[in-house]
């Protein structure tokens, strides 16, 4: 039964075991064979006493005896996963729980094995029969752990809502982007990750880490300008019981979460300055600590950050610390506006429209072109399920985009004129053209004038004027 820790990867967490018996022999000797296989182990003589350190303090999983006095082993796990009291009644007590999944491992006699089935219904991980090998035990603890972990992972692939912007797109900028995947996503070296809101820096990311040997691992993203700064150090690091008002039991911050796997910054430059620095000694380290703790923990993380500044523009601002910056940016990865690539807007288009079977016309694909997209791929999409919608699912056509868009066209890229025009006369030619940018801005916005004037560039006055001259009603 016996590990030494030596064999056990260090990089790794230690995991916090809570052995509940109330016989003291037995529990001193689950508290020394626990440690001895690397565990950090917690100890409770009955179910009422395992539920406070619960309530207080961050435990990994639970194995307990199936009879004890005042709470037995199975009241114990029903109160765990109802998040109440000590018969799983007290409701108003739930947030004091730290998780209804956590792992509990039931020891029971031999003759008691339909007491351990009910307790497998209830809930429990597993069970194990007096009188069990120690090596058995263990088994069964890294198994739950394993089944924990898997249910954290669940949790975050239900509760990721990043845009479906795939990497799509065949441009030169395009391939030079999945090459650089590519060459980084199997090393260790930090990655930053620069670009335009919406270019979708999340989504490269992800692709890093779906093509690194961490894949396995969590991907656990933070986003540092979503969460208030005065909360965020603990977001990262976790911190202790007691450590700040409010802090009732310890918890574990997303450097640990993201053990063995990838922790994705985004928005780094909007991170205080002062936990830059505890950034760096962490990335630098391997080792973090806690918030109101003192007690070193390893961990085996690769972060990968990202940024809609210039890194250089937010050093010279007091918003990136210079050595972060270096240490950060190991291998640097630009992303392209979607200005710059317009050539897979067509591509971009199929990909979005493709779950809702729905087709766009040329003349669509032709306005989407001559736009600049300040919101890049994010507003491509947006755009274009609203188009959707207002198609009926039906083919897209350039009546079914903004205004800003087809108004460019029309303006950019005007009618040719009435083959009655002659178009070496200046005067009839502007007529004619002004006509039919009036009519086509009208048609446009539906009659609305207000509108119309705002699509054609000129004042309402003006388009009053227009219309009275050319007797457009």
């Amino acid at each position: 039964m016996v590990i030494n820790l030596k064999e056990k990867n260090m990089s790794q967490t230690i995991k916090t075991i809570l052995a509940v018996d109330d016989e003291p022999h037995m529990l001193r000797l689950l508290e020394i064979s626990l440690r001895q296989a690397g565990y950090k182990p917690l100890t409770a003589s009955d179910g009422r006493e395992a539920l406070k350190i619960i309530r207080t303090q961050h435990v990994d999983c639970v194995v307990t005896d199936l009879h004890m006095p005042h709470m037995s082993g199975l009241q114990l796990l029903k109160a765990i996963r109802a998040g109440g009291g000590e018969d799983g009644q007290d409701k108003n007590r739930q947030s004091m729980l730290a998780d209804p999944d956590l792992p509990v491992i039931i020891v029971t006699a031999q003759g008691e094995v339909k007491t351990a089935i009910d307790a497998m219904k209830s809930g429990a991980s597993d069970y194990i029969l007096r009188p069990f090998d120690l090596e058995e035990l263990e088994l069964s603890i890294a198994r739950a752990l394993s089944f924990a972990r898997l249910v954290v992972e669940n949790q975050y692939l239900r509760e990721d809502k990043t845009p479906d912007a795939g990497l799509v797109g065949n441009s030169p900028v395009m391939q030079q982007l999945q090459e650089s995947i590519r060459q980084v996503a199997p090393e260790k070296a930090t990655v930053l990750i620069a670009g335009e809101t919406g270019t979708g820096k999340e989504l490269v990311a992800r692709a890093i880490h779906a093509g690194s040997p961490r894949s396995d691992g969590l991907f656990v993203a933070v986003n540092c300008a979503a969460i208030p700064h005065e909360m965020l150090e603990s977001e990262l690091f976790g911190h202790e019981k007691g450590a700040f008002t409010g802090a009732i039991k310890e918890r574990i911050g997303k450097f640990e979460l993201a053990d063995g796997g990838t922790l994705f910054l985004d928005e780094v430059t909007e991170m205080p300055m002062a936990l830059q620095a505890k950034l760096l000694r962490a990335l630098q380290e391997n080792v973090i600590e806690r918030v109101g703790g003192n007690r070193p923990l390893a961990v085996d993380i690769r972060v990968v950050a990202a940024t809609n500044r210039d890194p250089r523009e937010a050093i010279k601002d007091g918003k990136l610390r210079e050595d972060l910056y270096y240490r950060l940016n190991v291998f640097r990865i630009d992303l392209p506006a979607l200005r710059e690539r317009k050539s897979d807007i067509h591509k971009l288009a199929q990909h979005f429209l493709a779950k809702r079977h729905v087709d766009i016309a040329q003349e669509a694909i032709d306005a989407l072109t001559s736009y600049d997209w300040p919101g890049n791929v994010r507003e491509l999409e947006n755009v274009l399920e609203r188009a959707a919608i207002i198609s009926g699912n039906q083919t897209i056509l350039p009546k079914h985009l903004p205004a800003e868009m087809v108004g460019h066209v029309t303006k950019t890229m005007p009618e040719p004129l009435p083959a009655t025009t002659n178009s070496l006369a200046l005067p009839p030619a502007i007529e004619a053209l002004e006509r039919q940018l009036i009519t086509a801005a009208l048609a446009e916005t539906q009659g609305n004038k207000s509108k119309a004037a705002k699509l054609l560039e000129i004042s309402e006055r003006s388009l009053w004027y227009k219309l009275s001259q050319y007797q457009i009603s």
